[in-house]
């Protein structure tokens, strides 16, 4: 039986088709948007639209922007010989909150993973060979510490390796907070493994 007319139904459900929103969080979504002054509705509906039409990637760090080059890579104050590679484009932010990187980053969009049958052809790995040719010193691996990450940093590895070019990890180990009895031993033994000197 449907609750709803046949527009509140449709909209309910393209907003659960969005990533993390389930149907309860949809229809409160649907709900609000419709209560919305008419005016908020079109400056988000625009708005929407706008970015999806303005939107592209970075020509040198293929994260996302409305500009030809993002800020990131605009910045010449930044360290251009410094690049740290990062799955999206939302791993990116996270390094930049901290403020204390001053590199600059290359996204993949993507790790590869062969039993979804995402190869090295299919994220942005040719272009960050492409951007070793500049004087680059160092590449921080930044990928998470999953098997699809994992397996990304070794390939990453072994192809920069042979140019001669710092190829460095980022560590991983036990989060703040942590107990150690609850946490895998993968993780202990990153944690042991990435210590530095008191």
């Amino acid at each position: 039986m449907d609750l709803y007319s046949g527009h509140i139904n449709k909209l309910i459900e393209e907003l659960a088709a969005l990533p993390g929103i389930g149907n309860k969080s949809a229809q409160r979504l649907a709900f609000h948007l419709i209560n919305m002054p008419n005016d908020k509705v079109q400056r988000l509906a625009s708005t929407i639209v706008e970015a999806k039409e303005n939107v592209r990637y970075c020509k040198e760090c293929y994260t996302l922007t409305d500009r030809d080059v993002c800020p990131v890579c605009a910045n010449k104050n930044r360290n251009h010989g410094l690049i740290m590679v990062v799955e999206n484009t939302r791993d990116l932010a996270a390094y930049e909150k901290t403020g204390k990187y001053e590199g600059v980053y290359h996204v993949l969009h993507g790790a590869i993973s062969p039993m979804l049958g995402i190869g090295p052809g299919d994220i942005k790995l040719k272009e960050l060979i492409q951007r070793l040719q500049g004087q680059v010193e160092e590449v921080i691996i930044a990928t998470n510490s999953s098997l699809e990450g994992e397996t990304t940093a070794m390939y990453i590895g072994k192809m920069i390796k042979p140019t001669g070019i710092k190829v460095t990890r980022i560590a991983s180990g036990v989060p703040v907070g942590g107990d150690l009895e609850y946490i895998d031993e993968v993780t202990l033994l990153r944690a042991l493994e990435g210590r530095t000197e008191l």
